[in-house]
C-alpha cells in the first residue's frame, strides 16, 4: 500500500504595501532643511548678516547726522595784511561761521594739509589776498566760497540781488535714506557670495561632496538648495535693517513691502547663482576667498553703495549699469525711497535676472564634486 505525498497548503500571497516613492523635489527640500541646519552651527553667520549691517548703518548714520552748521577753520598767514583780513572776517554778516588763527607760514601750510584747516589766506604784495584751497577736498572749496563773499561784503560788496536760503533736511534726502538701501544691496551680495561660495568649498574640502557623487541626488537639486537658502536669511535681513532705519532714524518706506522683498529676493538669488559659479571648481578655501572678492570689489567701488556712482565718468556710466549691484541698488532706492511700481523697473530687474540665471547655468555645467 502506497503512502500517498500529502501537498502543503499555502495561503494566496497576500499584495505588498505599495512603495513610497519621493517626490520630484523630496531631494531639494531635504537639501535645503539639511542647509539651514547647518546655519545653527555658524554663530559667526548671526553676526556677519544681521548684526553687523545694523552697526554699519548705526555708525555712519551718527557720523553724516543732521547737525547744526560746523564753524570754518581758516589760516592767516601772519604779516602786512593778516590784521586786516581778520578784521574783515569778525565785521561780516556771517563772522560766526568762520574761526580764524593768524599763524606762520610754514604752519598754516602744515595745518592745511594734515587737515586742521580748510583754507589759507596768504596777504599779498599788491595789498590783496591769495587763497590756497584744494579743488579735489569739497570744504575748501566750500570755505573759499564763503570766505571770499564774507570779506567782500564787509569790505563793501553790495549784493544787487535779494536772495534768500533756506536749509532743507527731509527724511528721504540724507544720507542715511541713500545709505540704507545701499548696505541692504551690499549684505544681499556679501551673503549670497560668501555664505554659497565659501560652503561650496569647505564641503568640497572635507570630501562631503565626493560622498554626494554615489547617490542618486541630482546636481540641480543640490545647486538649488544652496542658492534659496538664502531666501530665508533674506526675509529676516531685509527686516531688520529696514526696521532699524525706519525706528532709528526715522526714514520713510514709500514702496510695499511686497515689491521690496521680491527685489531682495531677486537680488539674493542672483548673487546665488554668481557665488556658485565663482565656487564652482575652487579647490581650496584661499582660492575663493581671492575669486570672491576680485568678483565684489568693483562692485563694492562703482555700484554705489556709499556714495553715488554719478561721480565716475560717463563713459563708464553703461557698464556700471550693468553691474547687478547697481541694478540692486537702485531697484532698492528707487521702490523704498520713490515707491516707484516694479513694472517701471524691469530693466533692472531683468539685468539681476541674467546675471543669476547665466551663473546658474553656468555653474551647473562646469561644476565637479572632486
Amino acid at each position: 500500500m502506497s503512502i500517498a505525498q500529502e501537498t502543503p497548503v499555502t495561503s494566496p500571497p497576500r499584495p505588498s504595501a505599495p512603495v513610497r516613492r519621493n517626490g520630484r523635489w523630496s531631494g531639494y527640500s531635504h537639501l535645503l532643511m539639511a542647509r539651514m541646519l547647518e546655519l545653527k552651527r555658524e554663530p559667526e553667520v548671526v553676526f556677519w548678516v544681521f548684526v553687523f549691517p545694523l552697526l554699519l548703518a548705526l555708525g555712519l548714520g551718527i557720523a553724516f547726522r543732521n547737525k547744526p552748521e560746523e564753524s570754518i577753520p581758516v589760516a592767516i598767514v601772519a604779516g602786512p595784511g593778516s590784521g586786516n583780513a581778520q578784521t574783515l572776517l569778525a565785521r561780516s554778516p556771517q563772522h560766526d561761521r568762520f574761526k580764524t588763527e593768524v599763524v606762520s607760514a610754514d604752519d598754516a601750510r602744515k595745518g592745511f594739509r594734515l587737515g586742521k584747516f580748510d583754507l589759507v589766506l596768504e596777504p599779498n604784495e599788491n595789498g590783496g589776498l591769495d587763497y590756497r584751497y584744494d579743488p579735489a577736498r569739497p570744504e575748501t572749496v566750500l570755505a573759499k566760497t564763503e570766505v571770499n563773499d564774507a570779506l567782500q561784503a564787509a569790505a563793501g560788496r553790495k549784493d544787487t540781488l535779494a536772495t534768500n536760503a533756506v536749509a532743507s533736511s527731509e527724511p528721504g534726502s540724507r544720507y542715511i535714506d541713500f545709505l540704507i538701501p545701499g548696505l541692504l544691496g551690499m549684505n544681499l551680495m556679501n551673503s549670497g557670495m560668501w555664505g554659497i561660495g565659501f560652503a561650496l568649498v569647505d564641503m568640497r574640502q572635507r570630501k562631503l561632496l565626493k560622498r554626494f557623487v554615489g547617490t542618486p541626488m541630482r546636481r540641480t537639486d543640490f545647486l538649488l538648495a544652496l542658492a534659496s537658502s538664502r531666501l530665508i536669511l533674506m526675509v529676516i535681513e531685509v527686516g531688520l535693517l529696514l526696521a532699524f532705519g525706519v525706528i532709528f532714524f526715522h526714514m520713510r518706506v514709500l514702496g510695499s513691502i511686497a515689491a521690496i522683498s521680491l527685489i531682495a529676493a531677486i537680488g539674493s538669488l542672483t548673487f546665488g547663482g554668481v557665488g556658485l559659479l565663482t565656487a564652482s571648481r575652487a579647490q581650496k578655501i584661499e582660492s575663493v576667498s581671492g575669486l570672491i572678492n576680485l568678483v565684489m570689489m568693483p562692485m563694492w567701488i562703482f555700484s554705489g553703495v556709499f556714495f553715488s556712482y554719478e561721480r565716475f565718468p560717463a563713459v563708464i556710466q553703461p557698464l556700471i549699469k550693468a553691474l547687478p549691484l547697481t541694478a540692486l541698488n537702485d531697484a532698492l532706492r528707487a521702490s523704498i525711497l520713490e515707491g516707484t511700481p516694479l513694472v517701471h523697473q524691469w530693466s533692472r530687474l531683468l539685468i539681476m535676472v541674467l546675471w543669476g540665471g547665466i551663473s546658474f547655468l553656468l555653474a551647473l555645467r562646469w561644476f565637479r564634486w572632486t
